[in-house]
């Protein structure tokens, strides 16, 4: 009697423990998100549906509009900015959230176009939001989950599976997930955050990537041996009750 109850004993503070440093863990993401939030701007484009046509077509408008930002900014995309030898932009993140605003009619204008000739019946609506987003990586570094100011991008009625990116600093990719961000892109988002916290959003990929593999075991591999847990806790405080 006395075993068991130690053994429950000692689960319950592992128990209390883990969740006391998933807390810490949680509240220091939290902290470094409302840090660097006000430098951030996000992108969000959110497709009709998750239809194979809607989400192929949600990309292609996401490209369109990435396009006709840098190029209005004269900003290099991540994917060519090896290739910039002008230095860095000196668009500021004000300077791209004013041009949408000041632009969106146009802007939507031109998604509804592009849209029509690819024969999609619904429309575009842009909008400029302070909304949550989860924790995301991109190239090697991590944004913790946190509230953030957004360029959202609604397609049709904007249900599908959406896109995220960071549009400022640039680094909104067009393909894949990369393993490195490009180096002009780390160097203006390093000039935009104090040291301490740049160093952080790169130490967060280790334990991302380790979140992101548990993520990918099947349901049976995930579930049983948590439930295979439950029961003997369950004997265990029986035989002591």
């Amino acid at each position: 009697m006395k075993k068991n109850y130690y053994i429950c004993l000692s689960l319950l503070t592992c128990l209390m423990a883990f969740l006391l440093c998933m807390s810490g863990v949680r509240r220091k993401g939290e902290a470094l998100a409302e840090r660097i939030a006000p430098k951030i701007l996000r992108f969000h484009v959110l497709a009709n549906s998750d239809s194979a046509d809607d989400q192929a077509i949600k990309l292609l408008v996401r490209d369109m509009l990435l396009d006709e930002i840098y190029k209005k900014f004269d900003i290099a995309s991540p994917e060519d900015s090896g290739k910039n030898t002008e230095g860095p932009a000196t668009a500021s993140r004000d300077d791209i959230c004013n041009y949408i605003m000041d632009n969106r009619t146009f802007l939507e204008q031109k998604i509804d176009l592009f849209l029509r000739e690819h024969k999609f019946p619904y429309r575009s609506r842009i909008r400029l939001e302070h909304c949550f987003f989860p924790e995301r990586r991109y190239g090697d570094m991590v944004f913790p989950a946190g509230t953030y100011d957004a360029v959202r991008v609604l397609l049709g009625k904007g249900t599908g599976k959406n896109f995220w990116c960071v549009l400022y600093p640039s680094l909104c990719y067009s393909g894949s997930i990369r393993s490195s961000t490009p180096d002009p892109s780390k160097e203006q988002l390093k000039a935009l955050i104090p040291e301490e916290d740049f160093r952080a959003l790169l130490a967060k990929r280790r334990l991302y990537d380790r979140n992101s593999r548990e993520d990918k075991k099947t349901e049976q591999e995930a579930c049983l041996p948590r439930l295979k847990i439950r029961l003997k806790f369950a004997d265990l405080l029986s035989g002591i009750l």
